[in-house]
């Protein structure tokens, strides 16, 4: 058994009136309906069960027989002056002793279909408006060549210090926005920067919020193992980035894509910024990311598209992510024989006094929420060489010389700039009461702000949690910033409301086990489309 039915309004081939074109492709019976009685005259033609439909939703209530009110008025007030609707019903391949049988179905579908495209209800499911639903539609019907381009870009290995793999992946995606309609641009980064530039698309006409949606080109893999291409195990796709974060790259794509398909993209204002050296940006920050900060001043919303999460059976928003810098602790001491150690001729060496200062870190500025240090290499000795680039370098000491030197490398997350600057502040209030006879310094790099909880971004998650409680997967809670490192979105937080985590779902970040569920990338797309429609059409900028 075969069922077919749909509705949609549209221009019917009778200018200037409209009407309800009902079509029985089963029966071959057709019929534009330009009048309430006609649409009470059974007798009149094999549209009867098309009728019913009308009638029983509530479109043409049964109290209006026989009423005086013109059916383009009616019609008006359903869809729009000018306009009527089209209903198609099918059951072709059903035995003509059956289809009696089936006709209560049918006319319960067509019921349905009539009034979600009336407005009365927004769903069968859900509280999906008929745009939405279409979106839906469009999204699960190219859902593998959403994979498809996926696989496309994963196969191009594109670790941050490889410019011209980044360049490759790059190309790709702007023939996707190109397609859209976007104005791209390649951005070279100055040479002194050692990146390979950004992506950007743009289209800023529409009177619709205006949106940042935020991907990165480069992986953390520089192609020094063979974890190098993308394979697929059924729902599970493996290879360099596949999650982190080119599932998230195809994502933007193809939301755009499924609104471009409603006719909704026209007015909705975007950037689309895929920066080449997330994974290590290039110094300084000023120049690397000017452009994406821009882009956040310039817009309404911002939305970072690195892997979403689900865990204890719930799906989880990011309204804050935090800081992201590093430190390099430097102290010098007195070398000299061993015996002499702790006199008021050598003091206590820069060894005791780098352990007295990670110790003073430790007691004294721990303790506040989200607030984190670490210490990742440690080197201490009579010489010492480091290289902060490589994190890596060489000692020589012996037990019965003092150390004369000790270099610290660490990094720190905070989930504010206050709270960042004051952890600073004590740090170097630490490091400046020296032991005897030792001198110490501290420097702290720029690095990726953090992006702080705001009432706006809660505003956004809301909005969030109710699309997915609309896609049957229930609401979103905050996620703990604790369990998310820093990414590009910071840059745009500070002067627009924010979201982070848009992009699939996946493990193994960073690791040769990194894998993505090829199922959260057509789940992933409905979010992103379906609240982008709605804050697109919930106001114009500044609404």
């Amino acid at each position: 058994m075969r069922e077919v039915y749909g509705i949609g309004p549209g221009d019917v081939d009778l200018p200037g009136l409209p009407v309800f074109a009902l079509f029985s492709v089963a029966l071959g019976a057709t019929g534009d309906i330009t009048t309430l009685a006609e649409v009470f005259d059974f007798a009149r033609d094999y549209l009867g069960l098309l009728k019913a439909a009308v009638i029983a939703s509530g479109i043409v209530p049964p109290g209006m027989e026989g009423a005086d009110q013109p059916l383009a008025d009616l019609l008006a007030h359903l869809v729009k002056p000018g306009h009527g609707l089209e209903i198609v019903s099918q059951v072709n391949g059903i035995p003509k002793g059956s289809r009696l049988a089936v006709s209560t179905t049918l006319l319960a579908s067509l019921i349905a279909v009539c009034m979600r495209a009336t407005g009365q209800t927004r769903s069968l499911t859900g509280q999906l408006d008929e745009n939405e639903r279409r979106m839906i539609e469009w999204i699960d019907a190219h859902s593998e060549d959403a994979i498809a381009l996926l696989e496309e870009t994963v196969n191009i290995p594109s670790g941050t210090m490889n410019l011209d793999g980044v360049r490759k992946v790059g190309a790709v995606m702007q023939r996707e926005l190109d397609a859209l309609g976007l104005d791209t641009e390649w951005i070279e980064m100055p040479p002194e920067l050692q990146r390979a530039g950004h992506l950007f698309g743009r289209k800023l006409d529409g009177n619709g919020r205006k949106f940042v949606l935020i991907g990165h080109l480069d992986t953390v893999f520089e192609g020094e193992d063979d974890f190098n291409a993308f394979a697929r195990d059924g729902d599970r796709a493996t290879g360099p980035g596949v999650d982190d974060m080119k599932g998230g790259n195809v994502v933007i794509v193809y939301a755009l894509k499924a609104l471009k398909a409603i006719g909704a993209l026209d007015d909705i204002p975007v950037v689309v910024a895929y920066t080449g050296d997330e994974e290590m940006a290039g110094r300084p920050l000023s120049i690397s990311r000017k452009h994406l900060v821009e882009a956040g001043q310039w817009a309404d919303v911002g939305l970072g598209f690195e892997s979403a999460i689900t865990y204890d059976g719930s799906d989880w928003g990011t309204i804050a992510r935090r800081s992201s810098s590093n430190w390099i602790l430097t102290v010098e001491g007195t070398r000299a024989h061993s015996s002499d150690i702790f006199s008021d001729r050598v003091g206590a060496g820069a060894i005791f006094e780098a352990a007295r200062i990670l110790d003073s870190f430790y007691e004294d500025v721990r303790g506040e929420r989200e607030l984190t240090f670490n210490v990742g290499t440690i080197q201490g000795g009579t010489d010492v060489e480091y290289d902060v680039q490589q994190n890596r370098g060489k000692t020589f000491g012996k037990t019965n010389v003092v150390a004369q030197t000790a270099i610290v490398h660490g990094g720190i997350r905070a989930i504010s700039p206050e709270q960042l600057a004051r952890a600073k502040a004590k740090m170097r209030e630490i490091v400046a009461a020296s032991l005897p006879l030792t001198n110490a310094t501290i420097e702290f790099d720029e690095g990726y702000p953090p992006m702080a909880p705001t009432e706006g971004n809660r505003a956004l998650l809301v909005a969030l949690s109710g699309v997915n409680e609309d896609l049957g997967r229930g609401p979103m809670q905050e996620l703990d910033p604790l369990r998310r490192g820093a990414a590009d979105v910071s840059f745009v937080a500070p002067y627009t409301d924010a979201l982070a985590g848009m992009g699939t779902l996946g493990r193994g970040g960073h690791t040769p086990n990194e894998s993505v569920d090829l199922t959260s990338i057509p789940l992933a797309v409905k979010r992103a489309a379906i609240l982008i429609y709605r804050l697109s059409s919930a106001g114009a900028s500044g609404d």
